[in-house]
């Protein structure tokens, strides 16, 4: 196989100039996730905008399944750790909730206003508030710059507690950024505001993956080529340390609809996070 050198690292990692109508799946995204939210709130199993911590940002939604609750599953949104919140993406709890479980979706502050390592201890401050009162397993999914920040929770510099870190069962990195250090390539780094250390510190492929730890790197087959490579890092890396790895390069998804399965109780996303 042959690589070629990377010249337009911003080409490289932009992935909305090569989706058609990316504009559209975004739009979607709001009436799907409102329409979903607007939906268990008339049948009361919804809690919106808990305070988790002092933050503007710092809120999450919960939402009940009708029966009692299998355990906790907790999505952490992408956007490139500089866009969107919890609010669009409410329609991906469906599957999980329906399959019985409580899901959270926490926002948290976005970059310049912090660095990515302040997000990353905001995600597990929203992680213990939520966990705090939910007993059970816990099964966590991300994607995109939330698949980074899941992964970020399981590894050996976790800021999770132990008593959290022992009940999460199964992580699934979708679409994930597993090393930063690319990043400090980009013009977006004036947003990002990453430094060589930082980056390092905050890659999960350079961190050690929590004993026991199950993941499962799912990844679009037609995204950019270096997600990937970004999703086989972490599933080769992290393999080769120990930890249970599900290595999974969905056929003619990009990296706006791959995270549809996780609305489809009965896909094969749905499973592979819940099963």
């Amino acid at each position: 196989m042959q690589f070629h050198k990377i010249t337009d690292w911003d080409d490289a990692y932009a992935n909305a100039d090569h989706i058609p109508d990316a504009a559209g799946f975004i739009k979607r995204w709001q009436k799907q996730a409102g329409a979903f939210r607007k939906k268990l709130a008339s049948e009361n199993r919804a809690a919106l905008d808990l305070a988790y911590g002092e933050g503007e940002r710092n809120v999450v939604d919960i939402f009940y399944p009708e029966n009692e609750p299998k355990g906790l599953m907790i999505f952490v949104h992408g956007g490139y750790w500089y866009r969107f919140d919890k609010s669009y993406w409410s329609h991906l709890a469906a599957s999980a909730v329906e399959n019985g479980w409580i899901v959270a979706m926490p926002s948290y502050t976005l970059c310049p206003d912090i660095k990515i390592s302040g997000i990353t201890k905001e995600v597990a401050r929203a992680i213990e508030f939520v966990a705090g009162t939910i007993s059970g397993p816990i099964r966590l999914a991300g994607h995109s710059a939330g698949g980074h920040l899941v992964t970020r929770m399981i590894c050996n510099k976790s800021p999770l507690s132990k008593r959290i870190q022992a009940r999460i069962e199964h992580t699934m990195a979708i679409s994930p950024v597993s090393d930063l250090r690319p990043l400090c390539c980009l013009k977006l780094n004036e947003t990002f505001g990453l430094s060589d250390k930082e980056a390092e510190n905050e890659s999960p492929a350079l961190l050690t993956p929590l004993p026991n730890a199950r993941v499962t790197c799912w990844v679009g087959a037609a995204e950019r080529s270096e997600f990937v490579r970004q999703n086989a890092l972490l599933a080769n890396i992290w393999h080769g340390l120990g930890a249970r790895i599900s290595h999974i390069e969905e056929s003619d998804r990009h990296h706006f609809d791959v995270i549809d399965g996780l609305a489809d109780p009965n896909s094969l996303m749905t499973k592979a996070l819940l099963g």
